[in-house]
């Protein structure tokens, strides 16, 4: 830890804070104006100021050697052995995940950035358990870190009286311990953006990045940056986030998960057109998802950047081999139609799926390293096209909600005890799927909304079957804590923005 927070540190991300985190707090404040502005119009379009943005040529630098191919990327935490089993996973990118996949314990924020510099060094063991894991021979994936979204607070290192930015905190102590490392090894340190909702944010990020090298004496252009597309505003900005991390830019990633629940939150009380059914029935086929991924593939290939797909939540079973033909199912059918789609690759969130996802792109990539060449001309999405919420097949039953109520109650539960990537029901759950389903629930409370029986979903209707499910997880005690979030954040009056806000202040 010593290592990790030096005094040189601990300055870099304090100089960070005192030059960024103004116009971070401006844009987030930003944020909650624009959100109200659209509930009070009821319209969402692409920006008129900046059509030219989107109308004219140009493109991002070409990739760095170790970022030309990406077809198969594996998420997960930066916990230890987890990483040890993602740089042997024969993956070509890991996306070291210090956000939604990692709960913000002190000692997972510290520890992570220690396995990270250890995992550049190619130096990670662990021994646990009596089982000893270390690196096999490689290949190793080329590393993306995620640190979190700008919405997210560090109390534990407080600059000025203020809790620091948890993104300048991931990034700065990343950045500075690692960066003229990876340059040395023929890498670079390369980063996934999450949770952006306007190319201002975008802006923000490039500037950061600017300085940071400037700072260290590292070539600028070193950083690159992949920006999940994963809020409906950043669906409307793609071609301007694109630009204003021009010089930095490697492409954008269809987040589906956090998609999904940024279109529950922000239409949360726009009436029945925007009301999703069961969790389970929302597929990558929806119209509108099918409207997203096809304008995020046509986006990135104009401006020569890479489209990345998303993790399908399905991981397979060594021990039940009917749920592994399942789940291999699911993800080969999944990685089919984005690499028939055009992506240049996708995300698997276990070691077992990665021979999957890579056998189906390998099929349609051959010799190739990515499909930048395969242009979209023919694809047109309106903005009407990305809000078709009310096409989308399926009803709210039962099942739905009960499902909804018992992943949100074993997740939070899971995320406050410091794991933040959880297999639930054969589905890998992280904090953006259990954002759907408490999000969803406050949903369909607020907007009256009845089962496909005709039984309304009430709050005392969660509330009992929250006391069935967890009768049937057998320790009610255990859940107490995360009993009493679920319901701060799935039937308050007000709208929680984030779960991981509120649940921060009870973690240590």
């Amino acid at each position: 830890m010593t290592e990790i927070l030096s005094d040189e540190a601990r300055e870099f991300i304090a100089d960070l804070h005192r030059r960024f985190a103004s116009r971070r707090n401006e844009l987030i404040a930003r944020r909650a104006e624009r959100r109200a502005e659209v509930a009070r119009t009821g319209r969402f379009d692409f920006l008129p100021d900046t059509a030219e943005i989107r109308l004219t040529e140009w493109q991002v630098p070409p990739a760095p050697a170790d970022l030309t191919d990406r077809r198969v990327e594996i998420t997960g935490p930066t916990e230890r052995k987890m990483a040890i089993n993602a740089l042997n996973s024969g993956a070509k990118v890991w996306l070291a995940d210090l956000e939604d996949a990692n709960t913000p314990h002190w000692s997972n924020v510290v520890g992570g950035q220690q396995n990270l510099y250890d995992a550049v060094r190619r130096t990670i063991s662990l021994d646990t358990g009596g089982k000893h894991y270390e690196l096999g021979g490689g290949p190793y994936p080329t590393i993306v870190m995620r640190p979190r979204g700008w919405h997210l607070h560090e109390r534990h290192l407080p600059l000025d009286g203020w809790p620091a930015i948890g993104a300048l905190v991931d990034f700065g102590l990343y950045f500075f311990h690692n960066a003229r490392e990876l340059l040395e090894r023929g890498s670079g340190p390369y980063f996934y953006l999450p949770k952006m909702e306007s190319h201002l944010e975008a802006r923000l990020w490039n500037d950061v990045f600017t300085y940071a090298q400037d700072a260290l004496g590292i070539p600028q252009g070193s950083i690159r940056a992949t920006v999940l597309i994963e809020t409906i505003p950043a669906a409307f900005e793609m071609d301007e986030i694109l630009w204003e991390l021009r010089p930095h830019a490697s492409g954008l990633n269809a987040g589906r998960w956090d998609y999904l629940f940024s279109i529950i939150k922000y239409f949360r009380d726009a009436g029945p057109d925007f009301v999703l059914p069961d969790r389970a029935s929302v597929t990558m086929t929806a119209p509108f998802m099918r409207a997203y991924t096809e304008l995020l593939v046509a986006t990135c290939h104009r401006r020569g950047a890479f489209a990345m797909g998303g993790m399908a939540a399905f991981i397979p079973s060594r021990r039940d081999p009917s749920v592994n033909e399942v789940a291999l199912a699911k993800v080969r059918e999944d990685k089919e139609r984005e690499a028939g789609d055009g992506f240049d690759g996708s995300w698997v969130a276990h070691p077992d799926l990665v021979p999957v996802c890579r056998e189906v792109f390998d099929r349609v990539l051959g010799d190739r390293p990515n499909q930048l060449d395969r242009q979209r001309p023919e694809v047109v999405v309106p903005a009407e096209k990305l809000l078709d919420v009310a096409a989308t097949p399926g009803a709210v039953t039962e099942a739905g909600l009960r499902n909804n109520v018992s992943v949100a109650l074993q997740y939070i539960e899971a995320w406050l005890e410091g794991n933040g990537a959880v297999a639930i029901n054969n589905l890998m759950e992280d904090a953006a799927t259990a954002e759907i389903s408490r999000s969803q629930i406050w949903q369909w409370v607020h907007q009256g909304v009845r089962l496909e029986d005709g039984t309304p979903i009430t709050a005392d209707l969660v509330r009992r079957i929250g006391d069935e499910e967890l009768a049937r997880l057998g320790d009610p005690e255990r859940y107490k804590s995360a009993r009493d979030l679920f319901e701060q954040v799935a039937l308050a009056d007000d709208f929680a923005d984030f779960l991981t806000v509120p649940a921060y202040e009870l973690i240590q």
